[in-house]
């Protein structure tokens, strides 16, 4: 079964992906899989080489991901370019370890996608699992996690489309603004209840 777990910044999704794996479940983090699909040699680090050219690497040939980053925050073309090279890779290298993890018979696979809803990535997973705080939490933790002022960090949530509807839109829920153990007894019942559907659907 595959499984789209989401939610936003600061909402403690990474929390409940380390649950899940825990439990026995393959990640697919598409946040990793981002970072390695833009390693010197690959076909989207080319791509973007010969887009924006040589001055946005650094001495190890690695993409200097702050110039980078300048440069499409200021420009949306470029901005769109970028994306239109680094998601199409990012999807295919996840379909593929998905695959893989079909083949080695892992019955629960979680496709960790902070944009999920953002980039309409649904048709990836078979049921989406949002991973929710208050927005009060979501300010707090963020301010502490990353040290933004509270404006900076208003933007990044505002940026984002509201967790009321990620969670309006879910199939499962897992509310993370208690404590870790209340956290970890919904992960407990969300996989006993996803291995339960999984058998009957053998």
């Amino acid at each position: 079964m595959r499984i789209g777990l989401t939610g936003s910044i600061a909402c403690g999704k990474s929390t409940v992906s380390r649950m899940l794996a825990e439990r026995g479940a393959r990640i697919v983090d598409a946040d990793v899989i981002a970072r390695d699909v833009v390693r010197p040699g690959e076909a989207a680090w080319s791509l973007i080489i010969d887009y924006f050219g040589q001055d946005i690497l650094l001495p190890d040939r690695q993409i200097d991901r702050i110039k980078l980053g300048q440069i499409v925050f200021a420009d949306e073309e470029a901005r769109r370019v970028l994306n239109g090279i680094v998601h199409p890779a990012v999807r295919s290298r996840m379909r593929e370890l998905a695959e893989e993890a079909d083949r080695e018979g892992i019955r629960l696979i979680v496709l960790d996608i902070p944009l999920l809803y953002e980039s309409k990535l649904e048709y990836m997973v078979e049921r989406v699992v949002v991973v929710s705080c208050t927005e009060e939490q979501q300010l707090a933790r963020l301010i502490a996690r990353n040290g933004f002022s509270e404006e900076d960090a208003q933007g990044r949530i505002a940026s984002q489309m509201p967790i009321a509807e990620k969670v309006a839109r879910a199939h499962d829920v897992i509310d993370n603004s208690g404590t870790l153990t209340e956290t970890e007894r919904q992960v407990n019942e969300l996989v006993e209840r996803l291995r339960t559907e999984d058998e009957q659907h053998r």
